[in-house]
């Protein structure tokens, strides 16, 4: 298909109708649908057609099963630490034993801190920072939309610069698809000091937490008191094994399907084989102080609640691929050679990458686009490449966090238990600037290293 003006429709009809009708499904739905209509020149029968081919084909690719897999047992796993008074026993320790969340503020920077330092993948990030979060946030009357605005906000942004995970995995291939093996690594460490947007939304995200500053939006956003703890004596140990097995298991996980490198390894496999791994540790640690029982029925409970996500995160996965197959990355990329400066390029790809994430809902989709452009333009015009590569990540995480349709703001609403257009609001402004800070970043040291 020619690059066409077209292919913007799909994800921006997607996007207007979660504003309007605050429902995920029918507006990814109703985008999806565009975007086959568009692909089969407007005809209904091909069109539905092409959906449930579209559906199949994403069906039968392992990544994609894994990760709807991680989802719906991240929801058993939840369920458990819940069932097993987990949750309880370390909030119990950091506000009663330890005395460290005394207030609202001292509960969100504790959050915080999950979501900075588990850094192995960004949906398990916001998912064990929300899970910790919720009840703290409960207690202090803390709206669920600020606890999904600290999800969100530390998540993918201490992902995307933490390389020892998939979002470092991904970058160094599309450097190295490029460049060869030569200085790939060097390039990619080089290039997180430039992931400037992800830098300015973990200090925001910080100074908001601290000096408590809320929006008009976060201020009337709704307050909920739904967790509940129950009376079971449990140890300090039943969430910290669990967490710790997750996390090592990621790591164990990458560097066997990457056959020696952590770099090279499947994040798919790797988040998928860490909740199977979490899961028999809950069962053989959980089952004498709840039954087999109660242990099955909690983790199925807590498995079909994450059914509807699954499934709005497999519709994010299908607009995503119509838009790769309408090329709309490529078109918005087309308007670079417009406007191209080598003073302003990295700004230019910035600001170029945050459209693409916004309108696709997939920053790493927009990795893979804008990386293999950024990279020849660099090399063509002689402007600093891991300053190039910086502004697509930052690009790609700023038009992600801001797009409604994108699977980690999905993530992130759900786990905290937020209305997720409700999220959507209130990040928006906090996002945005963090998003001015970058593109006043890149202008300044794209005048400075083309001096």
């Amino acid at each position: 298909m020619e690059l066409s003006a077209l292919s913007l429709l799909p994800p921006l009809f997607a996007i207007i109708m979660a504003l309007l009708t605050k429902r995920v499904f029918i507006s990814l739905l109703s985008g999806i649908l565009l975007g086959e209509l568009i692909l089969s020149d407007f005809s209904v029968t091909a069109s539905i057609s092409g959906f449930f081919e579209l559906i199949s084909t994403l069906l039968q690719k392992g990544w994609i099963l894994k990760t709807l897999s991680f989802v719906i047992l991240v929801g058993s796993v939840m369920s458990l630490l819940e069932i097993s008074g987990a949750l309880h026993a370390l909030i119990h320790y950091v506000s009663e034993r330890q005395k460290w969340i005394k207030s609202p503020r001292s509960a969100l920077v504790f959050t915080y801190l999950i979501g900075v330092l588990i850094f192995i993948e960004s949906s398990i990030t916001s998912l064990i920072a929300a899970g910790v979060g919720r009840p703290l946030c409960d207690r202090y009357n803390i709206p669920r939309a600020k606890l999904a605005f600290v999800c969100d906000s530390t998540s993918a942004p201490i992902c995307s610069l933490i390389a020892l995970n998939g979002w470092g995995a991904l970058i160094l291939g599309l450097i190295v698809a490029q460049l060869g093996s030569q200085d790939g690594i060097s390039i990619l460490l080089e290039s997180l000091l430039f992931n400037f947007y992800a830098i300015a939304a973990l200090v925001v995200t910080f100074l908001v937490i601290w000096f408590d500053l809320d929006t008009k939006a976060m201020r009337e956003a709704v307050v909920m008191q739904e967790s509940k703890f129950v009376d079971v004596k449990a140890k300090l140990s039943y969430l910290l094994a669990p967490i710790f097995v997750m996390i090592s298991s990621v790591f164990v996980s990458l560097y066997i399907t990457g056959e020696g490198s952590i770099l090279k390894g499947s994040g798919s496999s790797a988040i998928f084989h860490s909740i199977l791994a979490t899961l028999t540790l809950m069962f053989m640690m959980y089952k004498r102080d709840i039954g087999v029982k109660k242990w099955f029925f909690s983790a199925y409970k807590g498995a079909k609640s994450m059914f509807g996500i699954a499934l709005i995160l497999l519709l994010a996965f299908m607009i995503g691929k119509v838009t790769q197959n309408l090329h709309t990355g490529e078109y918005l990329a087309s308007f670079a050679g417009d406007i191209l400066n080598p003073y302003y390029l990295g700004a230019v790809i910035f600001l170029i990458s945050s459209v693409m994430a916004f309108a696709t809902g997939s920053s790493w989709g927009t990795f893979s686009i804008m990386i293999p452009i950024a990279i020849p333009l660099g090399l063509s015009m002689d402007v600093h490449l891991p300053l190039l590569i910086g502004a697509v990540i930052s690009g790609g995480v700023f038009g992600d966090h801001c797009s409604p349709i994108s699977d980690t703001t999905i993530i992130s609403s759900v786990a905290a238990g937020c209305d997720h257009i409700e999220h959507v609001k209130t990040q928006l402004p906090y996002a945005l600037i963090s998003g001015f800070i970058a593109v006043v970043a890149f202008l300044i040291s794209g005048v400075i290293l083309a001096k």
